[in-house]
């Protein structure tokens, strides 16, 4: 299905697309997108990354898309004018910021960086090396630091090893889908022509790094480097990972999952995606999306059973007796408990890292390698470079 725009929205595009093709303006080499809803707390952090950057700053542009703060967000932005662009609009999601921003842009690349999100300074660097060393590339992602709140980060997310992300084979696909966190928002660039390819979005995606990445992944791969180069915040007012999940937050996620279930794989397939590369690609926010409506209340307990043996084929193969034998106390426990009741079984067990206990039963192998994209401390050098 297409995107749902209006005939205004869509010829507008169309047109500034055309103007940018034919005049070829290039007055940056990389433009950088700052979107923002609410961060008074947090914009001047992010801002202030960006401009102390070690890229050349003739070479970049900054425009800060405001999805129609009510807090002093536009007040600190002001602060940054001129060399700061400032583009304000109705509040209407992250995907409508997207659309009214890009026709603004004029950089051969593209980097996004959410509002309550900051990057170290080598970021930009590391990023334009990156395209230029694999000009056949769609788009670049990175490595990241996980912040609570106001705290000094503890852990990192990073590839084993710098690798590169596609939709090539079934393989790839899940090497992909495990690790399109290094993909999100503030991690991810893509270059302008790839943009244009994948035009304007409908407003029904909420948030538009999901299908841009995953589009372009299709339109020539991603590379994506094994160094922290952003700090990624979670915050109670945080909307795409919060850290409370209440009965709200959950709606609004099964919504979206709903939304980019019915219009990413469509456009893949028209993409020449061959249709069991996307099955694999898209097989783990579908069992995101049955489990939060499974949560939700809104089947039964055979429907967890049966979603919950899914998830174990899916994930892991060669699975010993023993491990077997834990996906049997799994599955009594699914068709013994109500839904919400077992759910909070689950979070209690992973929160409580017993997943020791379930290798006391026996081992699985997981279809794509734990140790490839990888959550470990801060080591302390870094800790200490932070707070200096």
């Amino acid at each position: 299905m297409g995107p749902r725009l209006t005939h205004y929205e869509r010829a507008e595009w169309i047109h500034l697309r055309t103007l940018y093709q034919q005049l070829e303006v290039e007055v940056a080499h990389i433009s950088v997108l700052i979107n923002t809803y609410n961060h008074e707390r947090y914009i001047e952090q992010a801002i202030v990354s960006v401009l102390e950057q070690d890229f050349p700053a003739e070479e970049m542009e900054i425009l800060v898309v405001d999805d129609g703060s009510t807090d002093g967000t536009p007040e600190i932005v002001g602060k940054f004018v001129p060399r700061v662009r400032y583009l304000r609009k109705e509040n209407g999601g992250q995907a409508s910021a997207f659309n009214v921003s890009i026709p603004e842009l004029h950089g051969r690349i593209v980097s996004f960086l959410d509002g309550d999100d900051w990057w170290a300074k080598e970021k930009l660097t590391a990023v334009a090396e990156a395209f230029e060393q694999n000009p056949e590339i769609a788009a670049v992602g990175h490595g990241f630091y996980e912040v609570r709140g106001d705290e000094p980060p503890r852990e990192m997310f990073v590839p084993a090893k710098t690798c590169r992300l596609d939709l090539t084979s079934v393989e790839a696909a899940r090497l992909a889908d495990a690790g399109l966190t290094l993909l999100g928002t503030s991690r991810l660039s893509v270059r302008r022509d790839v943009l244009n390819r994948i035009g304007p979005l409908p407003h029904e995606v909420v948030f538009f790094d999901a299908p841009v990445f995953g589009l372009a992944l299709a339109l020539g791969g991603a590379i994506i480097l094994d160094r922290p180069l952003c700090y990624y915040r979670q915050h109670s007012q945080n909307l795409y990972a919060p850290i409370a999940m209440d009965e709200a937050t959950l709606r609004r996620r099964i919504d979206r999952l709903g939304f980019l279930l019915s219009y990413v794989p469509p456009r893949l397939l028209a993409l020449g995606v061959a249709p069991e590369v996307v099955n694999a690609f898209t097989m783990s926010p579908q069992i995101e999306f049955d489990r939060a409506k499974l949560q939700s209340g809104e089947a039964g307990r055979w429907p967890v059973f049966r979603t919950e043996l899914l998830r174990f084929r899916a994930l892991y193969e060669r699975r010993s007796i023993g491990y077997r034998l834990f996906e049997c106390i799994v599955g009594a426990c699914a068709l013994l408990l109500p839904p919400r009741r077992f759910y909070q079984l689950l979070e209690w067990y992973g929160r409580n890292n017993l997943k020791r206990f379930r290798n006391i039963l026996g081992k699985a192998e997981p279809r794509v390698p734990p140790a490839f994209f990888q959550r470990v401390p801060v080591p302390e050098r870094d800790l200490q470079a932070d707070r200096t």
